[in-house]
């Protein structure tokens, strides 16, 4: 096989590869969901609310306005300390001030 071939295989291969990424990333983001007053201080994923601007600055434990991504469907079941609940929305429980 000469070097054009080659490379043009390579190409094609990466290509695919890359593509291939893409569902995957694409079907992991729609099997989970943002679950709001879940995430321990400094483990929230992105965009959190009022006090924190982005992954890992929520400043308090199961802040209510700092969201995780779980699982679809597990958000409102999760097992958390004090009878607090996970939400599907930001909540008004343990923001800072």
């Amino acid at each position: 096989m000469n070097k054009t071939v080659q490379a043009v295989a390579v190409a094609g291969a990466v290509s695919a590869a890359l593509a291939m990424t893409g569902v995957v990333d694409t079907a992991s983001a729609q099997e989970r969901e943002k679950c709001y007053g879940v995430s321990l201080a400094g483990q929230n994923d992105c965009a959190a609310g009022e006090g924190t601007s982005c992954a890992g600055t929520s400043t308090v434990d199961y802040q209510g306005n700092a969201w995780k991504l779980v699982p679809k469907g597990t958000c409102l079941t999760m097992e958390l300390p004090d009878d607090r609940k996970g939400s599907l929305e930001p909540l008004d429980r343990d923001n800072p001030a």
